[in-house]
């Protein structure tokens, strides 16, 4: 399942406009560099509901869906953005599944791992959390448009 490092993922990673937007080129190769990759075939889980996620998932290829309870259209997610970061950050079950629409290739970071880098370029975390964080937002500004826009319409 582990796979080297391919420029083409740092460019992917560090070019999306969705994704981890505050991290540099260099926080980039040394993520991919400690990272595993991992593949799913469509209709695989990424993030199981209700389990807990010791790491996080950036995507650099392919598409998922962002499975939210009694939410009829699924958020999708794609190349440079993040999955799992919830259970990630408050290190408790997750919250949603996340589902491969099609193949997804990613890196998964544990957070030994994450927190080892972190110990050696303490800048790297400040600015990992701050992509984190500015996603989170985003999304949850997406969520809200989206319930609102369903109330409206009903």
């Amino acid at each position: 399942m582990a796979k080297p490092a391919h420029p083409h993922d740092v460019s992917v990673l560090s070019s999306a406009k969705l994704g981890m937007v505050f991290l540099t080129a260099n926080d980039w190769a040394l993520i991919a560099d400690k990272a595993t990759r991992a593949e799913f075939k469509a209709g695989d889980t990424i993030i199981h509901r209700g389990k807990r996620n010791e790491g996080v998932y950036l995507i650099v290829q392919g598409t998922a869906s962002v499975q939210i309870p009694g939410q009829a259209t699924a958020p999708i997610i794609g190349a440079g953005e993040v999955c799992g970061e919830i259970s990630f950050l408050d290190e408790q079950p997750a919250t949603l599944n996340v589902v491969a629409k099609d193949a997804v290739e990613a890196y998964y970071l544990d957070r030994a791992t994450l927190q080892s880098l972190f110990e050696l370029f303490p800048h790297l975390g400040s600015r990992f959390y701050h992509s984190l964080a500015s996603s989170l937002s985003r999304r949850l500004r997406e969520l809200i448009g989206r319930t609102a826009g369903a109330k409206g319409s009903a």
